[in-house]
C-alpha cells in the first residue's frame, strides 16, 4: 500500500510539472502570435496611410479616425481633441 501512495505522489508530480510546462508554452505561443498580430496591424496601417498620402486623402483618413477613435489616449496619438463622456 505504501508503494502505491510513493507512485501515486510521484505521479502527481510529474502531471504538475507537465501541466507548468504546458502553460508555459500556451503563454510563449500567445505571445508570439499577438506579435505577429501587431506586426499585421502596422503593416496594414502603413499600407492604408501611404495610400491615403498618395491620394490626398489623409485628412480624409484622419476625420474617419476622429469618428472611430474612442479613447483619449488613442486620440492623442492623431493629435486628436479628446472625447468628453459628459461627467
Amino acid at each position: 500500500m505504501n508503494e502505491q501512495c510513493s507512485k501515486i505522489e510521484t505521479l502527481k508530480q510529474k502531471k504538475e510539472q507537465l501541466n507548468a510546462r504546458i502553460q508555459k508554452l500556451e503563454a510563449l505561443q500567445k505571445a508570439r502570435e499577438r506579435k505577429r498580430d501587431t506586426r499585421r496591424k502596422i503593416l496594414i496601417g502603413a499600407y492604408f496611410m501611404d495610400k491615403a498620402a498618395e491620394e490626398g486623402g489623409l485628412d480624409t483618413l484622419f476625420n474617419q479616425l476622429d469618428g472611430y477613435l474612442k479613447r483619449n489616449s488613442d486620440r492623442e496619438l492623431f493629435q486628436l481633441d479628446p472625447l468628453h463622456d459628459g461627467k
